[in-house]
């Protein structure tokens, strides 16, 4: 019976990706490009692995590899969960299936794809660098099978742990720490990859050494004990890599059950609770203006700390936003103006204002009725947003001033944060009105289908916009750090960027207000979409 699963469950796969390949002609395209791209790297991986052996570093190369590879199976079905269908296990719950056989399948049918080819390449590079003698080869067999089916069923336990995530109240925790580990894996991974393209291998020795006992790299650790006649050492290693297996297929398999025999009540708890629980005004509300602008900024607040999506989105920028300039700081290769990443990860959150209510935006249309109405609503949003910003940006470029000893050049960082920031809150209110789109609440899917090209010119086009706003800003700082007294003046550009940053603001939610309160009809189609 679980043979018949299995071979039912692949054919389904294959299915599934032979009829997505039909719909159109720009998706086989697509598709093609990236499988040539993906397989054309992999092999030059597989070749540069190749070239490695012999070298007395090989082995710490090969697991840091296989770490990091591991990290992008974690977090990857969190960012493209879409190109397999078969990661949504909720499409499986009709039917009369058990969970173990179920798992079975699920896992044989996870090795159909680019990935799995993409990972076996580097894992079988990875080995041939490594080993050395026939006990080895033996052991790198079995190390890159066990390899392949941890990262595959690292994917599938988190795809499955986070399926309620965007429709159930109480995964707005696991909503917060998926964005994390997604903002953190990134970071690491780049960080993995700049050790791993520098100078130096025996640098990597230390990491190497500790991860070489971390599943799965420790399958590739059992192929470099071997080749050195540790028989014992490799067993260990590789009975951690089949432990982790299978605490990984006990936790799916756990998870798939409690998927597909109970119901998810966590949502109508919430409601019950949210519905016999008084609604009283937050403290930081009493904060806030009184009239629309307040009432519309404590909702938006509010959207943050309830929406799992909404949450989710914050956090990542959040983390995102203080990683980058730690990271390279710590690197000794970080400037006192990465520091602006942060107002940037942040600004990104005004654009498509009106897609982050999705269909319940048509009770707040209900209330513009002109551009004085928009305008208030606009001012409520951004207020909102630099709530959060304007304190985190500064915390963010303090650290990094610190970390970097660079104190003089603080005034500028900021003056040039706040700028950056005042440019995307006008561009993100104008891109809102003008090119607005549906963001799913079920699903990971951020834009609805047919809807990606909006997306793209709303955030992308008004960063670029946003740059060229800031220009002014960084003329001034360039200018005053060329010119022979310039250090004297370079407090001038806080008060400047601050000024100007709050001026381009109050400009394009102005120049928005018009836009949105004409175009009330095609925003409220636009983002009432999936």
């Amino acid at each position: 019976m679980s043979a018949d699963v299995t071979a039912v469950v692949v054919r389904l796969k294959l299915s599934l990706l032979r009829n997505g390949l039909r719909q159109s002609g720009g998706r086989r395209a697509a598709y093609v490009a990236s499988a040539v791209v993906a397989l054309l790297f992999a092999a030059l991986q597989l070749l540069g692995l190749i070239a490695l052996r012999g070298n007395e570093h090989a082995v710490s190369v090969a697991v840091l590899l296989v770490a990091v590879l591991a990290v992008g199976w974690a977090v990857m079905p969190l960012f493209f969960p879409g190109g397999d269908e078969t990661l949504d296990p909720t499409r499986l719950v009709m039917l009369p299936l058990r969970p173990r056989p179920l798992v079975r399948a699920l896992l044989a049918a996870s090795l159909v794809g680019i990935g799995p080819v993409f990972t076996l390449c580097l894992l079988v590079g990875s080995v041939v660098a490594v080993a050395h003698g026939s006990v080895a080869y033996v052991v790198a067999v079995v190390g890159v099978v066990l390899a392949l089916l941890v990262c595959v069923a690292l994917a599938r336990a988190v795809a499955v742990a986070n399926i309620r995530l965007l429709t159930s109240r109480r995964g707005r925790d696991l909503a917060v720490l998926s964005g994390l580990v997604i903002a953190i894996g990134a970071q690491l991974a780049n960080f993995g990859a700049q050790r791993l393209g520098s100078s130096g291998l025996a640098q990597l020795d230390p990491a190497g050494d500790v991860l070489r006992w971390v599943p799965p790299a420790s399958a590739i650790g059992a192929v470099e004990s071997a080749s050195s006649g540790s028989y014992g050492v490799a067993a260990a290693q590789l009975a951690l890599s089949a432990g982790a297996l299978a605490a990984l297929v006990a936790l799916w398999s756990r998870h798939l059950t409690r998927l597909m025999i109970s119901p998810d009540g966590s949502t109508l708890q919430a409601a019950t609770e949210s519905a016999a629980r008084e609604r009283t005004s937050t403290g930081l509300g009493r904060l806030l203006p009184g009239g629309r602008t307040g009432t519309v900024a404590e909702r938006s607040l509010r959207y943050i700390w309830r929406d799992p999506k909404t949450k989710a989105a914050w956090v990542t920028s959040l983390a995102i936003g203080l990683i980058v300039p730690v990271f390279n700081a710590l690197q000794g290769t970080g400037s006192i103006y990465f520091a602006c990443f942060a107002a940037g990860m942040l600004g990104i959150q005004m654009y498509n204002q009106f897609g982050q209510d999705t269909s319940a935006f048509w009770m707040v249309a209900t209330t513009i009725s002109s551009p004085r109405d928009a305008y208030v609503e606009l001012r409520g949003r951004a207020l909102a947003l630099l709530v959060i910003t304007l304190p985190y940006a500064t915390l963010v470029t303090v650290v990094t001033t610190a970390m970097l000893g660079d104190w003089a050049r603080l005034p500028e960082a900021l003056g040039l944060s706040f700028a950056l920031l005042g440019a995307m809150l006008a561009t993100g209110a104008w891109t809102s009105a003008r090119f607005p789109y549906s963001i799913p609440q079920e699903g990971y899917k951020n834009v609805a289908p047919g809807q990606a090209g909006l997306a793209w010119i709303s955030i992308f086009g008004g960063m670029i916009a946003a740059a060229l706003l800031c220009a002014p800003v960084i003329t001034l700082t360039i200018w005053l750090n060329v010119m022979r007294d310039g250090d004297r003046w370079s407090w001038v550009l806080l008060p400047a960027g601050a000024l100007y940053g709050a001026a381009i603001t109050l400009a394009g939610l102005r120049l928005a207000a018009p836009k949105t309160a004409a175009r009330l009809p095609e925003i409220l189609a636009a983002v009432s979409r999936g």
